[in-house]
This record gives structure tokens, sequence and C-alpha cells, in this order.
């Protein structure tokens, strides 16, 4: 058959007789190579444009990521870091009124007295650094820890105070300070979350909203990992389907979605994509990831690591091996920290959970030589009052705990460009509230993004007509703390 108007001929200038069977194949390859051009177009086109793709910091970072230590319910800071002789010696006296003016507490009122701590304090290290005996493990690098004293907040209950900690406002909507950080830098890996999310314990009182990326993209919000059971939920494959056909499943939902993508524009369409994507690849990653038996035998006993046990010291080390494979920030979260009672016994039994893991998280960070790039955070949304709590039907205070604190208690930091050994603030005898250099919450923020690389007034996104950023509306870095 003939098709001159093709425009094909012979060396002569004959036509070519080529028969329609010839020309499918030859047009299919064409078209075949075409395609798959294309799609190779298209692939490194959303690479380069993917909301995760990894982002310079505006200037030299101190930090490549952040481990976040976070103790729902709120430690006494009088009980672990602060020594108060003064409390100790006047320990069931009423309250000068002179300390409660302008305060608000959550639970306690009517006539206060003051509750010392009944636990020994002592100093450590060449800093002198002073702890609780609560904390035995942690007195070993005390030197490596850089020590807020006067943290305060605005809020005096648990689940806003949660929220104002992590997203800087104390209501929900807001994006959590993980989030911001992968919206500011990116991810650093292809086959894992940029931002993961580990629980020993329930859930604090804020829920989910504690990794949640508010307004952002949805790409940026903390997904969960469990340290025990299947690591992250839903993501096996139905009994009977391979890998194989998953990933033409996959291949099929994309090719809609990408469609959707260029006509509509929605960056969650985007989100969905690369979600689906990641999903598909931490099917391999994530179990070889949570697998604790590749550890060594002396690296789970410095931990005090069970494999597949769900445990704050379990928790610590899957936080070394994350931070090792390029995760962006990991967040460790551990429950039952609100003493209102029984605070003699329940503390030591908490601080027992906690201290062999963070500590141990040092150690091995600093052998590994990853200590000097990462951030380590330890804290809680608020602290706790230096007034006994909880009375028995005469009104003796016989196993007294003590009730919300915001306007002073303390947080530790440790890692690259801190000064360890270091504290900042005082607070007054009693431990009521700074008397020298207090620290807001976005006073912290503003810090740790600074280590990252970034500037908090800068990292902001339009919504709603109105620039957000995590400082909300002011918030200065901590220079004391910096190396």
């Amino acid at each position: 058959m003939n098709h001159p108007e093709l425009g094909m001929g012979s060396a002569d200038g004959q036509p070519l007789s080529v028969d329609r069977r010839s020309f499918l194949r030859a047009s299919g390859t064409t078209l075949g190579m075409l395609s798959l051009s294309l799609l190779l177009n298209q692939e490194r086109a959303a690479a380069a444009t993917s909301p995760l793709t990894a982002r310079a910091p505006w200037f030299r970072p101190r930090v490549q990521r952040v481990i976040y230590l976070h103790m729902i319910g709120a430690p006494s800071q009088l009980d672990l870091y602060e020594d108060k002789p003064e409390l100790k010696r006047r320990d069931g006296e009423e309250c000068p009124s002179s300390f409660l003016e302008g305060r608000r507490f959550a639970f306690i009122g009517g006539k206060m007295s003051l509750a010392g701590s009944p636990f020994l304090f002592s100093k450590h290290g060449e800093s002198g650094q002073v702890l609780s005996e609560n904390l035995p493990h942690l007195a070993s690098v005390v030197d490596d820890i850089a020590l807020i004293r006067t943290m305060h907040t605005e809020e005096i209950n648990h689940a806003p105070a949660q929220m104002f900690l992590h997203t800087g406002f104390g209501r929900g909507g807001r994006p959590s300070f993980g989030s911001w950080v992968t919206y500011g830098l990116g991810s650093e890996n292809d086959d894992l979350p940029a931002y993961v999310v580990l629980l020993s314990g329930p859930l604090g009182g804020a829920g989910t909203s504690l990794w949640a990326s508010g307004f952002l993209p949805s790409v940026h919000q903390g997904i969960q990992f469990r340290s025990s059971g299947e690591p992250v939920l839903f993501l096996t494959n139905p009994q009977g389907q391979t890998s194989a056909d998953r990933r033409r499943i996959l291949n099929a939902v994309n090719a809609l979605n990408e469609q959707q993508l260029a006509d509509i524009g929605d960056p969650e369409i985007a989100t969905r994509i690369s979600q689906y994507e990641m999903a598909f690849r931490i099917q391999t990653s994530v179990p070889e990831l949570m697998d604790l038996r590749q550890e060594t035998a002396a690296t789970l006993e410095l931990y005090g690591a069970k494999p597949g046990q769900a445990s704050f010291a379990n928790n610590c080390l899957l936080a070394r091996r994350m931070i090792e494979r390029g995760v962006r920030v990991v967040e460790l979260y551990d429950a039952d920290w609100d003493h209102h009672g029984n605070l003699k016994n329940a503390l030591p039994k908490k601080c027992q959970d906690i201290d062999r893991g963070m500590t141990a998280l040092i150690k091995d960070l600093k052998q590994r030589g990853l200590f000097e790039d990462t951030l380590i955070v330890w804290g809680a949304e608020f602290g706790r009052t230096p007034l006994r709590q909880g009375a028995d039907g005469e009104g003796k205070q016989t196993n007294p705990g003590r009730d919300h604190h915001k306007d002073a208690y303390c947080l530790w930091l440790a890692g690259g460009g801190v000064k360890g050994g270091t504290s900042v603030g005082k607070t007054d005898e009693f431990g009521f509230g700074p008397i020298e250099r207090p620290v807001h919450v976005h006073d912290l923020n503003a810090t740790v993004l600074h280590l990252l690389g970034l500037d908090h007034e800068r990292l902001t996104y339009k919504y709603q007509g109105r620039e957000f950023r995590l400082t909300d509306v002011h918030g200065q870095v901590i220079s004391e703390l910096l190396s």
C-alpha cells in the first residue's frame, strides 16, 4: 500500500511500499519512545518541584536534624533540676501572699502551703550542674546539656499548652514544629517520611494535632510509627496481592492523579501522589528500620532496649536509627507525667522509664559522630507548682503532688551548636517565677529553627490573607545557649 502523503520515499525518490502491520509497528515504537521520554521528563519535573525536595538553609546550619523528647503531663522541675533549699526549709508553711498575686493555677485554691522536694540534689560533671537523685544516668552526660531554668508559656492546661509548645498557638489548626521544619528544609531521604512520631504510652491531650500540618500542605504532616506490631497501620498488602500487583495499581492511580494535578494544580493532589509513592517504598524500608534485633547486644544494653516491646528506651534507639537514614525530625512522646498526687512514688518510677534511654541516645550519637549535627530537645508543656496539692478528708496533705505551673519550668537541649554544661535563667527562692533571663516558648522555637539554618521571622506561609509563622509575632534566639 502506497502512502505518498506520509512523505516517505526511497533513495531514488520513488515512494516506498509500506504495509499496515509494518507502519503500525514503526509508529508504535516511535510513540512508545516518545511516551517514555515524556514520562521521564514528567518524573524529573515532579522530583524538582516536590514539596519535600531537600532545600538549602538560609545560612550555615549547626544541625541537620532534631530529636524532640516530650514528657506528656509535665514533670516537676522542682524535683529534677531546680534545687530550692529555702523551699525545703519552709515545707508545709503557708505560702506568702506576695508570691501568689496575679498567678493562675489549674486546680488548687484556698489556703496554699509550700512544698519542698523530698529528693536529694547534688552537683555533677565539670560544669557542676545540679540534678536530683532521680536522674543518675543523665548525671553522666550533664556537661553535654544546656538547661533552661526559666521557660514559660501562655497556657495553664495540658492540651492548649502542648499545642502552644509545638505550634506556637494554644488552639488547633496551626502547623506543628516538625511540619514547619520540613516545609523549610524538605527531606533528606526518599524511602522514609521526613517527620516521624513515636509514642510510649497514651496520646497527649492535644492528640494527633501535635504533629499535624495545619494549613501547610499535608505532605508535611508527621507520620506515627509503632515500635511494636505493624509499624505503620494499613500499609501491608492485602492477602494474595504481590508487590508487583501494588505497583501496577499505583501506576494507574498516579496517572489519573497527575492528569488531575495538571488540570487543577491543587497541591494536595501532589501530596497524594508523593504519599502513595512513599507508602510503596516504606513497605520495604520500614520493617528493616524497626527491627532492633539488628543492633548489637552492647547497644541494646546501653539503651535498656528490648526488641519487640513498646518502650521509651526502644524509641530512643529507633530515633537514632531514623536519623542515620535521613529522617529530618523525630518526636518521642512519653506519657503519665501528670503528678497531682503521689509524686514521691510516681516520679521516680517515671524517671526510671526515661533516664537510661535518653542518656544512651546522647552517648550513642557521640560515638557514631552524629551528635555534632543533631539537636536533642527535652521538655514538656509546662512545669509544676512549688505548692502542695492533694488533701485527705481532714485537710492534711499526706501524699501530695503538684499542680500545673506555666510561669517557670525547665527544659534542656543537647547536640550541635549548643553550649553544653550551661544553664540559662534563674528563678526566685521558691521557683515561682524568673528573676533573671525569662525564656518564652517562642524564644525556644526561634532558637531551634536558627540552629537548623532557618530564620523564624522569614519562615512564613500565607493563609487566609495573613502571613503565619511558628513563633507567631515575637520570639528571640537564645544566644546564651549557642556555642
